[in-house]
């Protein structure tokens, strides 16, 4: 959007998700939450998960010959946080497209609270952070109120800078690196002279096959791309009793890591289906049915070993989602005095992960910016396949993937 005569302030909110587990190795298997859910929990985990897969949907659009990597609970945080910060129809439009129901902002925030505490160190043989923090210029005024939700309600670490120091670049990126075990080494390129705020949520995840891969089983083999072409990928291959659902357009396998509390889920679409029409007809509802369905067998199994990095703008998608007010006329006074001169500039998203015979690391940085204005037989995920990292007790989709394409 074109801005004449203003001058434009970015408050690049930047969110990493991470929970913190202490993993000090295998113990009792875990087969249910050690609380039940609060009802503000369970409001906001149908909410996030349905936004997992609207959020998914209008990435895919844009990206449908290209892989996909994204952290749904990253963007929702960082964009909670922020919603926070709205006033009137814009805070409306962000919970809606947040797809929060009748929950309200109490509500919602009294979830994320208890639900960071509960996530983290549920499973003390895996290792799941999330953080948050907001840096911001010194010499502009932001409510004490705000800052003080964030501190109370997000568990995130509230700092001012002065960003005309040089220092200050490192010290925000230096905060992501650390809080992503090094994974996101930088979200900002830059801080702009107009720039006064970045809200920063992280998340980190490293998780251990409960069933490991056999390295001496990996095996070089073909993977067959969505566009025709083949490569040749090493693939793991066990042969164990596995958590497998069977559906008319696809098969999923539940990987379990740890003490079982997390878990990959793997969605192969049969040989008729296409990857994106599987993709794209996911829903949380549709989600919530695919998690009851499992049941166990001995099966063969075939998964691509791989690793790869994911960035993407995400401002397109979350106005098809219904957040454009954010992006072009907002009322932030919640968050600033001068709340109704600022608009969401840029959401950017970076995440990584590493699959391979141990188990699984990823993780994910979400930064929102913020301007002035006025089964029996053998499983072979040798071809596009989706797949999932959640928390199996509670629902949570922490992040989401769909691969076209591996590299040779």
């Amino acid at each position: 959007m074109a801005l004449t005569g203003v001058r434009r302030i970015l408050v690049p909110v930047t969110l990493t998700a991470l929970a913190c587990s202490d993993a000090s190795g295998p113990g009792e298997t875990i087969t249910s939450l050690p609380r039940p859910l609060t009802v503000a929990e369970q409001k906001l985990i149908a909410g996030s998960n349905a936004f997992a897969f609207d959020l998914l949907r209008e990435i895919n659009k844009a990206q449908r010959d290209s892989n996909v990597f994204v952290s749904p609970l990253s963007a929702s945080m960082a964009l909670g946080m922020t919603t926070n910060g709205a006033a009137g129809t814009t805070y409306d439009a962000m919970h809606n497209a947040l797809r929060l129901g009748d929950a309200s902002r109490g509500e919602v925030n009294e979830g994320y609270k208890s639900l960071i505490a509960l996530l983290r160190g549920l499973d003390k043989s895996t290792d799941f952070r999330i953080a948050n923090s907001i840096w911001y210029e010194t010499t502009f005024p932001f409510n004490d109120a705000f800052l003080t939700e964030s501190k109370s309600f997000f568990d995130a670490e509230v700092k001012a800078l002065d960003f005309t120091n040089p220092s200050s670049l490192g010290t925000i990126n230096s905060w992501v690196k650390t809080s992503t075990n090094e994974k996101i080494p930088t979200i900002l390129d830059a801080i702009d002279p107009s720039e006064v705020m970045f809200l920063i949520n992280a998340i980190y995840f490293k998780g251990t096959w409960q069933k490991q891969f056999d390295k001496s089983q990996t095996t070089q083999a073909p993977f067959f791309a969505l566009d025709g072409s083949k490569a040749s990928i090493p693939l793991m291959r066990q042969s164990v009793p596995l958590r497998v659902a069977h559906a008319a357009s696809y098969t999923a396998i539940d990987l379990l890591y740890g003490n079982s509390a997390y878990a990959m889920t793997v969605v192969l679409p049969n040989q008729n289906v296409s990857i994106n029409a599987l993709t794209e007809s996911l829903t949380g509802d549709s989600w919530k049915s695919l998690e009851e369905s499992f049941s166990e067998h001995q099966s063969e199994f075939f998964f691509p070993r791989f690793q790869l990095t994911w960035k993407r703008l995400l401002n397109d998608d979350l106005r098809a989602l219904g957040m454009g007010i954010a992006f072009d006329a907002a009322d932030f006074t919640p968050m600033s005095p001068r709340g109704r001169d600022l608009i969401i500039t840029k959401v950017i998203q970076k995440t990584f992960v590493d699959v391979n015979e141990e188990g699984t690391e990823a993780a994910a940085a979400t930064s929102v910016g913020i301007g002035v204005t006025s089964a029996p037989a053998a499983i072979r995920v040798d071809r596009p396949f989706f797949f999932v990292i959640r928390e199996r007790f509670s629902g949570t989709i922490m992040f989401m993937g769909k691969i076209v394409k591996l590299p040779a």
